[in-house]
């Protein structure tokens, strides 16, 4: 009988490198060790440095066996090819004790101190969502820490170029202690991307300190920065126009209503920054903060806003109404809005005019995200408006409140409008539009 495993053999043995190492890229941790034990050329494809530059790591706060075995071995592969990474993700699943936390924290303290004395290419590093202002975080164990990553982001401080630490939740002092390592070696940094929402602690007023100014001075090259608005102040804006114009480009900016949001912060700030920053953009987020007057306070003209994000999280609340912002507000962003989401539980209003309207005044606006109580008849004025050329839309993305427990008929008619226009929304929209009963 003749053997056909010689000609499969050889193709393998004689696959380039190049070929072999794409292979092993989309592999896990145990398949590729498994591989490694091919062959000699295989064992080598496993040690290539291009395999092992980003990573992610998830401490699980109640773990499976399975769990536990997979965190051991993206630990054990991080710290013996720690020299490779150049991005690297630790995350916090769940954490639910402080035996758990203070474990996590020993853990964190030796793998970082690793990569200090290892690495050289680290550019990218992103731990979220510490929520160091919870109980399971004793005093000792959460100072350690923090003293543990402030040396770290110094040592790291000339390479790191993104650093996230969105939801760490931390005091001013700790918050810019962190920022501040990342300048502490020639009192400026040129890092070009850093996340610090939801990184102070809740009702902070960061906008009326000092210290936080002193430290956003040092930044000399930020291009995106994502922030809370309560770190807002027209010193701020000046520090950012001053040190990072040149480069900046994106402004993430979440307003959450337990953070305080009641500055008053200048438009001639926001125009002078835009003025010397040509290139900038900024993407607002709203979390339940909805009344007409806050949001006046907030959405100056003069802010070069790309995307505005609204939403009430299914809270309904008769003191506020969309209505002004729909018609007053966001109309002056006609010329650069590009994407606009509204999670509204309008119950008590019915804005289909004032929402089409807004969406036919936005010439650039491409991506619309829509919840809230609609007629199903907007949907079909919308198409026709998009099928006659008189707005871009390239996504649509539309959730119909009704305070019905049977949507049948309305279901059926946007099977209807969809039939209509199907030729437009197959070749020409990303498209998806359902009823949802609220009751």
């Amino acid at each position: 009988m003749e053997d056909d495993s010689e000609p499969e053999q050889s193709s393998w043995a004689y696959l380039p490198d190049v070929c072999l190492r794409h292979v092993f890229h989309w592999l896990d941790d145990r398949d590729r060790s498994r591989a490694a034990l091919v062959c000699k050329k295989w064992s080598c494809a496993m040690h290539s440095g291009s395999l092992w530059r980003c990573r992610t790591i998830t401490f699980y706060g109640q773990p499976s066996r399975a769990r536990t075995l997979e965190f051991q071995s993206a630990l054990w592969y991080t710290k013996k090819f720690g020299k490779y990474l150049k991005h690297l993700e630790i995350k916090l699943s769940n954490p639910y004790n402080t035996p758990f936390i203070k474990k996590f924290q020993v853990i964190v303290r030796g793998l970082l101190s690793h990569l200090g004395k290892c690495n050289s290419h680290l550019v990218s590093l992103s731990i979220k969502y510490l929520e160091l202002d919870c109980l399971i975080w004793k005093n000792v164990v959460r100072a350690q820490f923090i003293k543990n990553l402030a040396a770290f982001l110094k040592r790291m401080s000339n390479q790191l170029d993104y650093l996230n630490l969105k939801g760490a939740r931390i005091t001013l002092e700790e918050g810019c202690e962190l920022l501040n390592s990342l300048s502490s070696l020639t009192n400026r940094s040129f890092i070009s991307e850093i996340n610090i929402e939801d990184f102070f602690s809740l009702h902070l007023s960061v906008y009326s300190s000092a210290l936080f100014h002193q430290t956003m001075s040092k930044f000399h090259r930020l291009t995106i920065l994502t922030f809370n608005y309560n770190c807002i102040s027209d010193e701020l804006l000046d520090i950012l126009r001053e040190h990072s114009s040149h480069s900046l480009c994106t402004l993430n900016i979440k307003c959450h209503i337990h953070d305080p949001h009641g500055q008053v912060v200048s438009g001639m700030s926001w125009a002078n920054l835009a003025k010397r920053a040509p290139k900038l953009n900024v993407n607002f987020f709203f979390e339940r903060v909805m009344k007409h007057d806050h949001l006046a306070r907030i959405l100056l003209e003069e802010i070069p806003v790309r995307s505005i994000s609204l939403r009430s999280c299914y809270f309904s609340d008769p003191d506020w109404t969309m209505r002004p912002t729909l018609t007053n507000l966001l109309p002056a962003y006609w010329h650069g809005l590009q994407k606009l989401t509204l999670e509204l539980n309008n119950d008590h209003e019915l804005l289909d005019n004032e929402l089409l309207q807004l969406i036919l005044s936005c010439k650039r606006l491409l991506f619309l995200k829509v919840w809230a109580f609609l007629s199903v008849s907007f949907m079909e004025r919308l198409l026709q408006n998009r099928a006659e050329r008189k707005c871009i839309l390239t996504t649509i993305k539309v959730r119909i409140y009704t305070a019905q427990d049977d949507s049948t008929e309305e279901e059926r008619l946007l099977a209807d409008i969809y039939r209509k226009f199907k030729y437009l929304i197959d070749s020409e929209l990303n498209y998806f539009v359902i009823t949802y009963p609220m009751v």
